[in-house]
């Protein structure tokens, strides 16, 4: 049934942790139009028989029209297009049901099936699914038509770095419309799991599992099989008895070198060790003693904390070196043309000697933190913000947060929770106890529903609760000049400096809030741009890779030298569009020698920093 050409775009199974044998990638060459004038749901576009001259364009899912592998690449503003498709199943079986998924659309979806509407879904960084079983035709062909609506102008949509304008400008990209993520199919039997979760304790050595399932019945058992590598690690037969499972293993065993308590790092997940298991889940029918449903999963067992003003990766003190990720690819956007893509740009990031990275203003691909998950890789997760927030706004993106957690809080990579960015579309929060209260919710809400994890309030300034206090300076940029880099060494020197430290007027904390001994993170910082024809945009420039090797050792070694710093992250991986201060271009081409930089990043062991 797995239809997956070598042709077909993004032809990889795009839920890694929740994995199915059979499926269909609905990716490929769809119908495509544009509804400038907003004709479609008066003509009723989402017919089966809606004339074939209305859908005149061919696009490539799950490319955006305004990225070039979509086969259209264009920057006019088209704020309604809609997609059409056909396909094929089987005839319907007794006791099976088709499940449709999308793994982004942005922003709002329509979703229609052989001329009814099936489901709807706001907010494009996020996945949805919908049973399509019902609304199958008795014909073998199937048309599914989707119409988007991403309306430019609408400065309350949570857009992250994209640009509310036709042309990319300053820190702000190229805006994405519509289907950004594998389109695909799955036939289950009626009944089935929807979800796995799972949260460790080191401490404790105990993994604790959540498998939810809405179908299944009191009398079926649910079997699942914990493995790493060929090493059986656990196996059970569990009675369904309610809609959400929940139990805990010991991993342990009782063996010692398992618990990493003697550095024995061959069970605990880490950027140096990124050890995962493997779980097998069999649904099985208590009537009939038949297999349901079977799923593939993976979790990794570590644990993040705060202690004594650090940051605490598996109960040892563990200094961040990250790098802001924006997730740009020149062909693709925000969709990475291949899989392979991901793991590149991790493998380069960790050749440059960074152990993780900011994902800046982008839920990222499951695929991605499927890589960093192998590879070792941390990733600060971080949603899109809106340039204006209204009371709307702030229940979507809340919604949006949820559905976030539900997706990646299994990922071992993630370590940090970023709900805010430097104030945008709260601009008023050093004193305004409506955002201040805004800002304390989606922290609180985070933590309600993931306590494993660290949260950031508002990274960069004007921060209320939050489990780090995180920094944005750049004055760094003009390094070149000594006074100005002898005032950024001070800056950061010690806490009291980098919590009192304004950013362009605005302060560390929010009025009402002070510094209370957490982590302090560099967590934008350096911004060295160059380029062969000196064009493009950075907070500083030099004219040659070792003029840019000399500023960022000079960089580097300040950070080092701080005595409250416990990491930091620099701006950034690539070159985005006009934005050139990346180490890599936007081709994914060294700017430089790549063991200077990672020369310079290991020389922190001799230095004398806090963590």
């Amino acid at each position: 049934m797995n239809n997956n050409l070598i042709s077909q775009p993004r032809a990889e199974y795009p839920r890694p942790q929740f994995q199915r044998k059979e499926w269909v990638n609905l990716n490929g060459i769809w119908d495509f139009a544009f509804d400038d004038k907003n004709r479609g749901l008066i003509e009723r576009w989402y017919n089966p028989d809606v004339e074939n001259d209305i859908f005149s364009c061919r696009i490539t899912v799950p490319f955006v029209y305004e990225a070039s592998l979509s086969g259209i690449e264009t920057s006019e503003q088209h704020d309604i297009v809609w997609y059409r498709t056909r396909f094929e199943i089987p005839s319907a079986v007794d006791s099976q049901c088709v499940i449709l998924h999308f793994g982004a659309v942005d922003y709002h979806a329509d979703v229609f099936l052989n001329g009814t509407k099936i489901a709807e879904h706001d907010g494009g960084q996020t996945p949805f699914s919908v049973d399509i079983t019902s609304f199958l035709s008795t014909d073998m062909t199937q048309v599914l038509v989707v119409r988007v609506f991403d309306p430019l102008d609408d400065e309350t949509i949570a857009r992250g770095k994209q640009f509310w304008g036709t042309k990319p400008k300053g820190i702000w990209y190229t805006r994405s419309t519509g289907i950004w993520q594998t389109v695909w199919l799955e036939t289950v039997h009626t009944k089935h799991l929807t979800s796995a979760h799972f949260q460790s304790d080191i401490n404790t050595g105990l993994v604790e599992v959540k498998v939810c399932s809405e179908s299944a019945e009191l009398g079926d058992t649910l079997a699942y099989r914990v493995t790493k590598e060929d090493e059986l690690i656990a196996a059970g037969q569990l009675a369904w008895c309610a809609e959400t499972m929940r139990w805990k293993f010991d991993y342990t065993q009782n063996h010692v070198f398992r618990t990493g308590a003697h550095g024995d790092d061959n069970y605990l997940w880490s950027p140096e060790n990124p050890n995962l298991f493997d779980v097998y889940f069999e649904l099985v029918d208590g009537k009939t003693g038949k297999v349901c449903d079977k799923v593939k999963s993976y979790f990794g067992i570590r644990v993040v904390e705060v202690r004594n003003g650090a940051v605490y990766l598996n109960n040892r003190p563990y200094y961040q070196k990250l790098v802001l990720d924006q997730g740009y690819w020149p062909d693709g956007l925000l969709t990475a043309p291949t899989d392979e893509d991901y793991c590149k740009d991790i493998m380069q990031a960790k050749s440059l000697g960074f152990n993780g990275c900011r994902k800046h203003q982008k839920v990222e691909d499951p695929r991605f933190l499927y890589w960093a998950d192998k590879i070792g890789y941390l990733v600060w997760e971080e949603n899109a913000s809106a340039p204006i927030i209204n009371e709307k706004t702030m229940i979507a993106i809340a919604d949006e947060w949820s559905q976030i957690i539900e997706r990646d809080s299994s990922h071992p990579c993630v370590i940090v929770w970023v709900p805010l960015n430097e104030s945008w579309g709260v601009s008023e929060i050093y004193q305004n106890s409506t955002q201040q209260h805004y800002a304390q919710s989606l922290y609180h809400l985070i933590k309600a529903l993931d306590n494993s994890r660290l949260v950031e309030s508002n990274d960069g300034w004007e921060q209320t609760e939050t489990d780090i206090c995180t920094v944005h300076n750049y004055m760094h940029g003009e390094a070149n000049e000594e006074k100005q880099y002898a005032e950024f060494c001070r800056s950061i020197s010690d806490a009291e400096r980098l919590t009192r430290y304004t950013v362009s007027g605005r302060a560390i904390f929010a009025s009402g809030f002070t510094y209370n001994n957490q982590p302090i993170i560099l967590s934008e910082c350096g911004g060295i741009t160059f380029t062969e024809d000196n064009q493009g945009w950075g907070y500083s420039s030099v004219q040659n890779s070792d003029e840019f090797v000399s500023e960022y050792r000079k960089l580097i070694e300040a950070i080092y030298t701080s005595e409250s710093l416990c990491g930091f992250c620099y701006t950034q991986l690539t070159d985005v569009e006009q934005e050139t201060n990346g180490l890599l271009t936007y081709d994914r081409e060294p700017k430089c020698e790549v063991e200077r930089i990672r020369e310079i990043n290991e020389s922190f062991h001799m230095h004398s920093v806090p963590c």
